[in-house]
């Protein structure tokens, strides 16, 4: 565009990043006159002096983008064709070591060179976007607040990371900070009820923000309500995408079959999700329709009934239905629609769980509704990734488990308090460490007090090809020093998670004493009593079960041997 359209000479001899450092350093006068015009005769200096440091990779690096942004501004102008790629070139930089502040409601740039972050505050004056730059332990800052940080959010979201499916760049923390900072004049209308040669009630739906804007088409089939933007132009899908996005819908860019057409989808449940102004728009095609006799209004009110729930559900999430079931909580997800189920299970994925192991899918099929069921260990799981976790995995899981708990705390007093116990298991694992651990219990009528000295734990294959779980904890008794091994596999009958461990008679005072030491220990650190009982050979045996289990954990040392353990063992 530079070449054809500014009539910039040279860039068509451009063939490499040599050329391009000596293009951009032959027309360095023209960066910093723009640059000072913005910023300041003060500038000037600083930025003259990056023109010989081009040279240099590390500094061309971080030089040419906004150098060629700035250029481009000058020569082109201000327009949604310019804004893309500043867009696409702020999330690099954002997405490297700046970052979004939703809370603090600003943008942060960040460079190693004073000069690199005046640049940058050139370039987004050129963009009527005003920016701070400061420093603070050898870093300098570029900062727009209030309602530049607005405007700059707004372009990162727009025009940032690509969305499409399989991108670990889909969702992440900092993109999701710019889309609650961003969401500002967003618009949505609708127009253009009418009936499709195939017999399909459809109409358009303009979802607008700032000077981008989208139709997309919504058709009211037999089992639900849809919306989609099909295009061979995959940017403005993505476009689509995003819009979509920042009314609450979580909707994926996806490629048809082997042809170069894009497409993001929605049906009820993840639209019932979304913004009220969507779901206003929503409301009033299907009762348009059902005024023209076009919908049956029994089916037409199973599709408001969704739209009007939804103002109750945490934007950009389904209802998920939770209940006690003879005191088990079931979490569980349900749609006749296949894009639904896969969404959620991706959402479920890129969080870190596994199906399997932490959830069961259940597809559609033949007419049936699909089913997604989050088992227990799923969401202590979640719950644990919410704590422990980093980046794109603890910003999902923290998502999750807030929703869970809103959608729990909606069903009753018990079922909030069976979904927070779990919760708070889940974010205990791992929480406590085994060294220096000390406290008293009460064991055969007496008080015991064990600290614990040391201890870990193993994955081991049995002679019979069986995976088994070593928990070894060395610990001090009433002032007793002991080794103790606690064995757990999985039981043929149930496949449930049993560990058992052996008294040794030549321990301190027998059998009987060892005995009641390594129940002392177990009961400390798990907050369970072990079922103790003689063999008729005459061993002392210890026993265990999955609640023990939870409970070893909360330590550092043993959590991760038996989250990998349990997952390798599970039959689900």
């Amino acid at each position: 565009m530079l070449e054809t359209r500014a009539k910039l000479k040279g860039l068509k001899h451009v063939k490499s990043w040599d050329d391009l450092k000596r293009w951009v350093a032959g027309r360095w006068d023209g960066v910093v006159e723009a640059a000072a015009r913005r910023l300041g005769e003060e500038v000037r200096g600083e930025l003259e002096a990056l023109r010989d440091k081009l040279k240099k990779d590390k500094v061309a690096r971080e030089v040419i983008a906004p150098a060629l942004l700035l250029i481009q501004a000058e020569r082109l102008g201000v327009n949604e064709t310019t804004l893309r790629y500043l867009g696409a070139v702020i999330s690099g930089a954002i997405g490297g070591d700046g970052y979004v502040s939703a809370a603090e409601g600003k943008v942060v740039l960040t460079s190693g060179e004073r000069g690199i972050a005046l640049l940058w505050a050139a370039v987004l004056a050129a963009h009527g976007i005003k920016a701070e730059v400061g420093e603070a332990r050898d870093v300098f800052y570029v900062v727009a607040s209030g309602g530049d940080a607005v405007k700059l959010a707004r372009l990162y979201f727009l025009y940032g990371p690509p969305l499409l499916e399989g991108d670990k760049k889909v969702i992440n923390y900092k993109l999701a900070e710019a889309v609650g900072l961003g969401a500002g004049r967003l618009n949505v209308s609708w127009e253009g009820l009418r009936r499709t040669p195939s017999g399909l009630v459809a109409a358009d739906v303009t979802i607008s923000e700032g000077g981008a804007a989208v139709k997309y088409n919504v058709y009211l089939r037999g089992d639900a309500v849809e919306l989609q933007f099909r295009s061979t132009d995959r940017s403005r899908v993505e476009l689509a995408a995003r819009l979509l996005r920042l009314v609450g819908v979580g909707a994926e860019v996806r490629k048809e079959g082997g042809r170069d057409v894009w497409r993001v989808r929605a049906y009820t449940d993840m639209l019932a999700a979304g913004r009220e102004e969507l779901r206003k728009a929503l409301a009033k095609i299907v009762k348009r329709a059902v005024e023209n006799g076009w919908v049956d209004a029994n089916k037409a009110e199973g599709w408001l009934e969704e739209l009007e729930e939804g103002r109750v559900l945490k934007e950009g999430w389904p209802k998920y239905n939770i209940q006690l079931t003879k005191g088990a909580l079931v979490v569980r997800f349900s749609s006749p629609n296949p894009d639904s189920i896969e969404r959620e299970t991706q959402r479920l994925e890129k969080m870190g769980l596994k199906r399997g192991v932490h959830f069961s899918v259940k597809m559609p099929e033949g007419g049936d509704a699909g089913y997604m069921y989050i088992l227990r260990e799923g969401l202590a799981y979640a719950a644990w990734l919410s704590v422990y976790g980093s980046g794109e995995q603890q910003w999902l899981a923290a998502e999750f488990v807030e929703y869970i708990l809103q959608r729990a705390g909606e069903e009753g007093e018990s079922v909030r308090k069976k979904a927070e116990e779990i919760v708070e298991e889940g974010k205990a694992k791992g929480s406590l460490t085994l060294k220096g651990f000390e406290r008293a219990v009460e064991v055969g009528g007496r008080e015991h007090v064990v600290r614990v000295i040391d201890g870990g734990a193993e994955l081991e294959e049995s002679r019979r090809g069986k995976k088994l779980l070593r928990i070894r904890i060395t610990a001090e008794v009433d002032g007793v020093e002991g080794d103790y091994m606690i064995t757990f596999g999985r039981r043929s009958r149930d496949n449930a998670a049993v560990g058992f461990a052996v008294a040794r008679a030549d321990a301190p005072g027998g059998r009987e004493a060892d005995a009641e030491r390594l129940a002392a220990v177990v009961e400390a650190l798990t907050g369970r009593k072990p079922w103790v009982y003689r063999k008729k050979n005459g061993k002392i045996m210890i026993e265990c079960y999955e609640g023990h289990l939870e409970g070893f954990s909360c330590y550092a040392e043993l959590a991760d041997a038996i989250e990998r353990w349990l997952e390798e063992t599970s039959r689900r």
